[in-house]
């Protein structure tokens, strides 16, 4: 019987060395994987630039929210379309919704087309000369270009760029003479902008179609008062 314990103790002592070899084995694997084992996989987030949205940004319904965003200095800006720096520092370029301002000069292009016509379109829209046009598309760009470089504004924007030109349509909120005002306002009660270009519903939850309304009423203020292009017929 004595022998027959030693016997079986011993089987005992060697399977333990045997599984803990095994065990040791396995563990050396893992921590020198060989050479021809594919490496890991890490995931990325690249960002892309049809979809630019810095992660701090706020929101309001649909829109990404900056503030403290600053005018950028350069030279294509004008009434109804400007250079904004974000505040992280990046600058992307931005037209109104709804307005369009006329043009602040006569530009013949690359390859002989020119913004004559357009001009024309603008002019007719207030019954004005094409002349009268650019004018009025100058003070509307004095006008605004100082007032968003005065202090820093609000923009709202879903990153749309219809023409895929990397210019995307926004709303901008700024301060004037003590309160919050939309850019689009100041514009059209000044007689400086056409009721023209794309609409959206505003952050505020504004319908489109109601909004368009509201900027109608103020043109036709202005136009009572003959404020700027108005003044002009």
């Amino acid at each position: 019987m004595a022998i027959r314990a030693r016997q079986s103790t011993g089987s005992s002592v060697l399977l333990v060395i045997v599984v803990a070899c095994l065990w040791g084995w396995g563990q050396w694997k893992k921590s020198h994987p060989s050479a021809d084992a594919p490496p890991a996989t890490k995931s990325s987030s690249v960002p892309t630039k049809t979809a630019p949205s810095p992660a701090s940004t706020d929101r309001q319904g649909r829109y990404d929210v900056y503030r403290g965003c600053t005018l950028a200095n350069e030279k294509h800006n004008d009434g109804d379309s400007f250079e904004v720096r974000l505040p992280d520092g990046r600058t992307e370029v931005f037209r109104l919704y709804f307005i369009d301002t006329p043009e602040s000069q006569f530009r013949t292009y690359r390859g002989g087309d020119d913004n004559h016509t357009r001009i024309k379109q603008q002019g007719d829209y207030f019954g004005i000369s094409s002349e009268q046009a650019v004018d009025i598309g100058r003070r509307a760009k004095e006008f605004i270009l100082p007032l968003l470089a005065k202090r820093p504004f609000t923009l709202y924007t879903v990153w749309d760029s219809p023409f895929n030109d990397q210019r995307y349509h926004a709303f901008i909120e700024v301060e004037q003479e003590g309160k919050t005002r939309w850019l689009d306002e100041l514009l059209i009660e000044r007689g400086f902008c056409r009721i023209f270009t794309k609409g959206a519903d505003m952050p505020d939850g504004t319908p489109l179609n109601r909004r368009k309304d509201q900027l109608h009423a103020m043109e036709r203020e202005a136009k009572a008062r003959r404020a700027g292009a108005w003044g002009l017929r």
